[in-house]
């Protein structure tokens, strides 16, 4: 199959990626509790760049392979069905999958990821395709709309008009955190983002827009007071002290989550004195959770059903790539400044 591979990525997954036309395809005879499918569409997450680029070890210990496809995100159509799959009942409803299906999902680390043609997904992690969702928008739901939705849901009461805090509002995750907040749960959206995007995210629904590069985002909140239900930390990198503010802005029964964050030693640092500081000697005194997201049928299930009804849209940044510039999306997911998320077209 035609695939995008890297055995070593160094500081540079982009640079790393060889398009093979005759990579190895995923394991055959078919697994009995997977499926195979042929992926036409493909969005890249910081995850899929930031582990092969810690170094060789840390790729191989997820992939459990010296030479890999990055990706986890696809939508795409079902080729084979194992044996298995047509007799498991979900916690929603039994589904029944068969060779043409349109579905999109998320994979978990293995060698075969989205920047190939084929992959072999569990049924966990694969969903049918609603008719009015287009595969490119679908193909973003798996990680970036899965881990807003999982931000979201546990702390907020639909319809109680809850205040939400979205620190960095304009990403892959910030775009849906600021959307299921808004327009579904109803509550009162305040994001951060740079002046470029704040129009975007006034449209996701954003009440309030700060603009990170001329406010101090940690005085501003505390000028409210404590007003806020949750903040969902996109950024992860950002100062210590603005999970320590949310004594200040957060309400004694809120919620600080965390997100994602690059594996710097200053970054993992911060982290960690959030999560351990005790406030007595000046750390944050607000519940503090750092999320790692975890693949659910019923949420992948939900957020399709959000997209077809139009409540959740999309944020794609500028055209769907071809697969032959593959790596150009890994050079701009690495500048940190996209707009939603990134998209690749893998196959027709």
């Amino acid at each position: 199959m035609r695939a995008w591979v890297y055995s070593k990525a160094g500081k540079s997954l982009a640079s790393a990626l060889t398009l093979s036309k005759t990579a190895r395809r995923p394991p055959s005879p078919l697994p009995a509790d997977k499926l195979l499918v042929r992926v036409t569409h493909m969005s890249p997450n910081p995850a899929d760049h930031k582990v092969p680029e810690i170094g060789q070890l840390a790729s191989l210990a997820l992939t459990r392979s010296f030479t890999a496809s990055p990706g986890m995100d696809y939508a795409g159509v079902v080729e084979e069905v194992g044996a298995k799959i047509n007799n498991t009942t979900t916690s929603r409803n039994a589904v029944s999958y068969k060779p043409g299906d349109k579905v999109f999902g998320k994979v978990e680390s293995t060698p075969f990821g989205t920047l190939g043609e084929y992959i072999q997904p569990f049924p966990n992690g694969c969903v049918p395709l609603p008719p009015s969702v287009s595969p490119a928008s679908a193909s973003t739901l798996g990680t970036a709309a899965q881990t807003a939705y999982q931000t979201l849901i546990p702390y907020i009461t639909p319809g109680a008009g809850d205040e939400v805090f979205v620190n960095g509002g304009s990403g892959g995750v910030g775009t849906f955190a600021i959307q299921i907040a808004a327009k579904v749960l109803g509550c009162v959206v305040t994001t951060s983002c740079s002046s470029r995007n704040t129009s975007l995210c006034s449209s996701l629904g954003a009440a309030t827009v700060l603009d990170y590069a001329t406010t101090d985002i940690a005085s501003a909140l505390r000028a409210r007071g404590q007003v806020f239900k949750l903040v969902v930390d996109c950024v992860g990198g950002s100062p210590a002290d603005l999970y320590t503010a949310a004594n200040d802005y957060l309400l004694p029964s809120g919620t600080f989550v965390q997100i994602g964050g690059d594996f710097s030693p200053s970054a993992l640092c911060a982290t960690a004195s959030r999560a351990m500081w005790p406030g007595f000697l000046g750390g944050g005194k607000r519940a503090y959770k750092f999320l790692v997201m975890e693949t659910r049928r019923d949420d992948l299930v939900q957020l399709a059903q959000w997209m077809a009804e139009g409540k959740i849209e999309a944020v794609i940044d500028g055209d769907v790539y071809p697969f032959e510039e593959a790596p150009k999306v890994f050079e701009k997911l690495q500048t940190k400044r996209t707009r939603g998320n990134l998209v690749v077209k893998v196959s027709d």
